[in-house]
């Protein structure tokens, strides 16, 4: 009987080129980054935004059934945590992924093994191996606490990342990546000196990281 370990290796003679186009089947192919390039405000106070602008009834007003208490909010949460926690990491990646299993996982037959020869393996096994890749693979996101600052409300805003100290391959050498993203409304505090200056809260879209996957 082929114990598992021995499959494992035998996989990895299949995928030994290294190259990323030959291990795609096991994961989707990737999608194109997302940069999301951070705010730049001017560092002059003069610009923030005084205590009496920061009303929180008229500013929940203002963004009215945009705001999202799981995502945003107007005081710094108690769940503060962030990318650098690596315990609660660990944790994570060591879950099962939740969901469909994808296609390119569930369609492997793992029938083929060293100089082609062709191998049975039972359900149960091949079962057990598509759910080690899938857990080798998977890239969830991550989600920490970011500060906005004074000029943003709600000033907190819940960022996703995607975590990148391990290889998300078999063999190794891809890593996850941004895959798309969705956009919060917020508001934000700007300032016109035309005609003297004048400030007020306008809405705009903030993006944030919402999947992640494996890439080259």
């Amino acid at each position: 009987m082929v114990t598992l370990y021995a499959l494992l290796v035998l996989l990895g003679l299949r995928l030994q080129e290294g190259a990323c186009q030959h291990y795609l089947h096991i994961r989707p192919a990737p999608s194109d980054n997302l940069p999301l390039v951070d705010l730049i405000e001017h560092p002059d106070p003069v610009f923030d935004p005084k205590e009496k602008d920061l009303n929180e009834t008229l500013l929940r007003s203002l963004l009215g059934g945009h705001f999202d208490p799981g995502l945003m909010a107007v005081a710094l949460p108690d769940d503060r945590h962030g990318p650098e926690d690596l315990g609660e990491l660990d944790l994570l990646l060591r879950q099962r992924p939740t969901g469909a299993m994808p296609g390119e996982i569930k369609g492997l037959e793992f029938d083929e093994g060293p100089q082609g020869k062709k191998q049975r393996l039972s359900k149960k096994l091949k079962r057990k191996l598509q759910l080690w890749l899938w857990s080798q693979t998977f890239c969830p996101v991550l989600y920490a606490w970011n500060d906005l600052g004074s000029r943003f409300w709600p000033r907190y805003v819940k960022v996703g990342s995607c975590y990148g100290r391990r290889s998300c391959s078999v063999p190794e050498g891809m890593v996850c990546k941004p895959a798309r993203s969705v956009h919060l409304t917020i508001l934000r505090w700007r300032c016109q000196r035309r005609g003297g200056q004048r400030c007020t809260w306008i809405p705009i879209q903030y993006p944030i990281i919402a999947e992640c996957k494996c890439s080259c």
